[in-house]
């Protein structure tokens, strides 16, 4: 409750210093490259990757340092597999936005999806119940018609350490965040017998100062290594007991 709190201390500096950022922020563009590819060689495993700028990639110069191809990469490496891999991203999204993209983006079957989601709900004070609510839309909307077995949503990275944004926002950022990630591990658990591939996958640990982009708020290339890393990890431990007892 510490960020509702210094956002009642605080109202006004904060949304001076929101203003201003909105104001000066460099606009960074989505990378180039292809959205959809394959990866590896061996039984197939379809990935989606949806979500907002940082799933889109913004930070990278093109799509072989931004999310999805390495996640598609480390992941084929990581279970022998040939990942076909699509993404459908846009930068702004909320999670109400996320899944209408998603809704009209000619989505493929995939066994797998990973959701980049919310800081731009926590930028447009989205409160939380709607964005939670709009998230188990989308998990049943990939369910439903995509065929995602397992989906994964990261929590947010720790935004007090990016560059961008000078204190008190960049507290306020941070305990923001906080409050989303732990609001959405608790949906997640609760949301087991509907979902059971349903997962929260912490970024605690890898945002730091020197690895964000140069408009201070979106990962440089070297930090969407780490979360690919970190993604595909998560990823091969789900699907390779499914791999091994498909097996006869």
């Amino acid at each position: 409750m510490l960020d509702l709190a210094a956002k009642l201390a605080l109202a006004p500096v904060l949304y001076a210093q929101a203003r201003r950022l909105r104001a000066t922020a460099l606009e960074l563009p989505e990378p180039h490259g292809p959205r959809s590819g394959v990866e590896g060689a061996g039984p197939r495993l379809s990935i989606l990757v949806a979500g907002d700028s940082s799933a889109a990639g913004v930070g990278a110069r093109t799509q072989d340092e931004a999310l999805a191809r390495p996640l598609a990469r480390r992941l084929a490496a990581l279970t022998q597999r040939a990942v076909h891999w699509q993404l459908i991203a846009q930068t702004g999204l909320t999670s109400e936005g996320v899944l209408h993209h998603l809704m009209h983006g000619h989505a493929r079957p995939a066994a797998v999806a990973v959701v980049i989601v919310g800081v731009n709900d926590i930028t447009r004070e989205v409160p939380l119940a709607h964005r939670l609510r709009k998230r188990a839309e989308i998990a049943g909307w990939l369910r439903a018609h995509v065929g995602a077995r397992t989906i994964l949503f990261p929590g947010l990275p720790e935004m007090e350490r990016f560059p961008a944004l000078r204190q008190p926002l960049a507290f306020y950022a941070g305990q923001a965040a906080r409050r989303n990630n732990r609001a959405q591990a608790r949906w997640v658990r609760q949301m087991q017998d509907v979902h059971p591939g349903l997962r929260h996958v912490s970024m605690d640990g890898l945002t730091r100062a020197e690895l964000m982009g140069e408009d201070g708020f979106h990962p440089a290339p070297a930090l969407y290594a780490l979360v690919a890393q970190r993604l595909a990890q998560t990823i091969a431990a789900e699907v390779t007991p499914q791999q091994q007892a498909a097996r006869p």
